[in-house]
């Protein structure tokens, strides 16, 4: 699967897959429970990806609202290119119409700014701030009613 071969720059480099555990995140991504779809474009080149559910959640926030949980990786050169929020539009719409979802929630690394405001210009608001369990690393929730 091509999305454990993508490669980012730092600080981005957060999200790369890790080339140890390849097979067991291939058969992560594989798993129907995880519910991740691949993103495509006309010509049926994969974009990105996308997952709805407990995925999208990191150790340590409060989940306790019922909301869909939304998670996008876009391939590496296409980030950066503004066109982060046709993407995440795409994914509310999908998964608001799959899941019959009433709010749409987005757990975001707290340094990844550019998608913290991608996320916000569709409406979301940042609800919660925390430390990853286990880890520290500091995440933000943002939600938004579909």
């Amino acid at each position: 699967m091509a999305i454990l071969n993508w490669r980012y720059t730092p600080p981005y480099d957060f999200y790369n897959f890790n080339a140890d555990t390849v097979l067991e995140d291939l058969c992560y991504l594989l798993d129907p429970n995880n519910a991740f779809y691949a993103i495509l474009n006309p010509l049926g080149e994969i974009e990105g990806y996308c997952s709805f559910g407990v995925d999208g959640q990191v150790s340590g926030g409060d989940y306790g609202v019922e909301a869909l949980d939304l998670g996008i990786g876009i391939r590496p050169d296409l980030t950066g290119l503004r066109h982060g929020k046709q993407y995440a539009q795409a994914v509310i719409k999908f998964g608001a119409t799959r899941y019959k979802a009433q709010f749409c929630r987005v757990t975001i690394a707290q340094f990844n700014k550019r998608a913290q405001r991608m996320w916000q210009k569709l409406g979301f608001e940042q609800v919660e701030e925390f430390a990853k369990t286990g880890s520290g690393e500091k995440f933000v929730i943002l939600t938004r009613a579909v």
